[in-house]
């Protein structure tokens, strides 16, 4: 402390005084905790500086080290030395001059450049800067008005915001954007206005960025151009680069303002998560900036893509997966279900396995527009049977579709197509295969052809389809147009591809009371305990195929008012055997899980069999022109 604010006299620069000043970077511990300090070469030296307010850029702080790595004209007798060249020199100088007091060899730790493993010259260079003070308020605010998905992008932005230091834009490359600035040949001043930027852009306009480097100042320039400072008329450009962040943050001014068909702001702006200090950054400073507006709606994050157990892919370790060689195996439609599956805003796995999986997954959605369209062969969906006549359980298909395209709906508005694909999955494959079409197979190969039934039926899955379809687009965009191509259509579609129409509409006619709900609630939960009384028989080789099985359902006292709302419900269509007995109080057998107080017997029929349909009916035989078939079967294949 005592020697601080004193003046020292340089051992090489006799008229050269340096001010004694006390810093908390230098430790006692790592030498005499008296160190040379140099403003121009080092961040800790020039922040001390600026602390002593002794830097005055231009005057005060020397930059006697050129981009090349040596001494210019300002270090005297040393100038063209390389600075890893120059210790030999300047030590035998000191020891001339009795400067030295001791000297010892060290091996110390010194920054290396991580791609050409060279030392590193750190030195005070000019720069330009954009002052992200004078906007910061303005674009935190912004951030209030965008759509952050996920929702912690808006707390990271504003954050990194506030925290920002003002935003360096230039760079010393020997390539890149210009920085359209002139410089005047004989005063130095800088040189830049509406006619210099004009003539810049033009020049851009023809040639591109490169006609930079290759026209002289005077060629850009406008005729007659002079320095506003000393009325010189020769200048020289400038030789850094725009930094590229500048240069991509300022894509929307190229890309929205530039084309007819867009709009500024733009709707969405996608990248990954580590874009937050850089497009997504830069794009709305220099928005803020010329705009005072955000240059996006919505800001959306995605993450990176990994191997099935979660580890970074890259070559060396063999665990990369080519898209080519997915669309080879699996075909295109499986990798973009694998994106449209996958929660894109955490890191996505990937693999062998994963990619089985979404093969079944696919699969099941196919087979079941496959089998939907194998018998609607013969609709016309032009003749649609109203909602009101239909079966209930064809108007429950609907509800649980209408449902799905809600669902579905919000889902792409919030571009969370995970929520998309498993929700389209969940319905074909529990829904539709587990349920639906399997209970309604019967009417739909053994009803009538012109039965109401069978119309009823057709009616569902045709709206089913079509909606399924067009929901599905969007991911699935190969197998989408096939289905649509292979399926009927009404008058009011455009037929000739799937994207031409609609995602259909939350429709509001199809809805169910809440009593309906409660009823139809219980009858999934009383087939799922039939089906695994059915499950039990089979296992113990009492009956074979549900067809070959009578049911009776013993309910008892607990169950009895809730059994109440199902009577008159075609039990047996429900859980596809050949009879149902509904007895009140106790009996043998399987005991549910599900609709507590209902017991279910299992046992094989003793009627015969129907060739045409397999359910056994004690009628068959009464019929003298098929004696081998039930009376339905009897009078439909008469009708055919």
């Amino acid at each position: 402390s005592e020697l601080e604010y004193m003046d020292a006299i340089h051992p090489l620069y006799p008229g050269q005084k340096s001010l004694v000043i006390n810093g908390d970077h230098v430790t006692l511990d790592a030498g005499t905790g008296c160190v040379h300090t140099a403003p121009a070469y080092g961040v800790d030296d020039f922040n001390i500086c600026k602390k002593y307010d002794s830097i005055d850029t231009g005057s005060t702080m020397v930059v006697n080290v050129n981009s090349r790595g040596k001494f210019t004209s300002a270090a005297g007798k040393y100038e063209g030395i390389s600075v890893f060249k120059a210790h030999e020199p300047i030590f035998a100088d000191l020891q001339a001059n009795g400067a030295i007091l001791a000297s010892e060899d060290i091996v110390h730790s010194y920054p290396h450049c991580w791609r050409c493993k060279k030392p590193i010259i750190f030195r005070a260079t000019e720069q330009w800067f954009a002052s992200v003070n004078a906007i910061k308020d303005t674009a935190v605010a912004a951030c209030d008005d965008i759509k952050w998905n996920p929702e912690w992008g808006k707390d990271r932005m504003t954050s990194m915001i506030r925290e920002r230091a003002d935003w360096c834009i230039s760079r010393q490359r020997t390539w890149g954007v210009p920085i359209p600035i002139f410089y005047c040949e004989k005063c130095g001043h800088e040189y830049v206005s509406a006619e210099s930027i004009d003539a810049v852009s033009e020049l851009f306009a023809k040639e591109g960025s490169d006609g930079w480097f290759t026209h002289s100042a005077e060629e850009i320039l406008p005729k007659g151009t002079v320095c506003p400072q000393c009325g010189h008329d020769h200048f020289t450009k400038e030789t850094d680069i725009m930094d590229v962040w500048f240069d991509s943050g300022s894509s929307h001014a190229g890309v929205l303002d530039t084309r007819e068909e867009l709009k500024f702001p733009a709707d969405v702006y996608l990248e990954g998560g580590d874009q937050y200090r850089g497009w997504f950054q830069s794009s709305m400073l220099t928005s803020i900036a010329a705009k005072g507006v955000a240059p996006y709606k919505q800001i959306i994050t995605h993450g990176w893509t990994v191997d099935g157990e979660g580890k970074a892919m890259h070559k060396s370790l063999g665990n990369t997966i080519a898209p080519e060689d997915i669309i080879k195996d699996y075909g295109a439609d499986i990798l973009r279900l694998w994106v449209a599956s996958a929660d894109y805003r955490q890191d996505m796995r990937i693999s062998k396995d994963i990619l089985k999986q979404l093969s079944d997954m696919y699969l099941k959605i196919r087979n079941t527009a496959r089998y939907i369209l194998g018998n609607l062969s013969d609709f016309d969906p032009n003749e649609l049977v109203p909602y009101d006549k239909l079966q209930e359980l064809d108007k429950w298909a609907l509800v649980r579709f209408n449902s799905l395209v809600e669902r579905v709906r919000a889902a792409y508005e919030r571009y969370e197509y995970h929520t998309i694909s498993h929700g389209i999955h969940n319905f074909c494959a529990v829904d539709m295969s587990n349920f639906y079409l399997d209970i309604i197979k019967d009417r739909l190969y053994c009803d009538g052809k012109n039965s109401p039934s069978r119309a009823s039926a057709q009616t569902a899955i045709y709206i089913i389809l079509d909606g399924l379809v067009r929901l599905i687009a969007p991911i699935l965009a190969f197998t989408s147009e096939e289905i649509w191509a292979a399926m009927p259509h009404s008058s009011d579609v455009d037929a000739e591809s799937v994207l031409f129409n609609d995602i259909p509409a939350v429709e509001p006619m199809y809805t169910f009371t809440a009593e309906q709900e409660r009823k139809w609630n219980n009858l999934l939960a009383l087939r799922t305990d039939v089906n695994k009384a059915l499950e039990l028989s089979r296992a113990q080789k009492t009956v074979g195929k549900p067809l070959d099985a009578d049911i009776t359902l013993y309910v008892d006292d607990t169950a009895k008012t809730a059994f109440a709302e199902l009577e008159g419900e075609n039990l047996k269509q429900l859980f596809i055997v050949s009879s149902v007995k509904v007895v009140y109080g106790s009996g043998e057998g399987y005991t549910g899980t599900e609709f507590t107080g209902v017991t279910v017997n299992v046992v094989p029929s003793q009627a015969p069999k129907c060739v045409r349909c397999w359910c056994h009916d004690e009628h068959i035989g009464e019929d003298s022109e098929h004696p081998e078939l039930c009376p339905r079967c009897a009078q439909t294949v008469r009708e055919l």
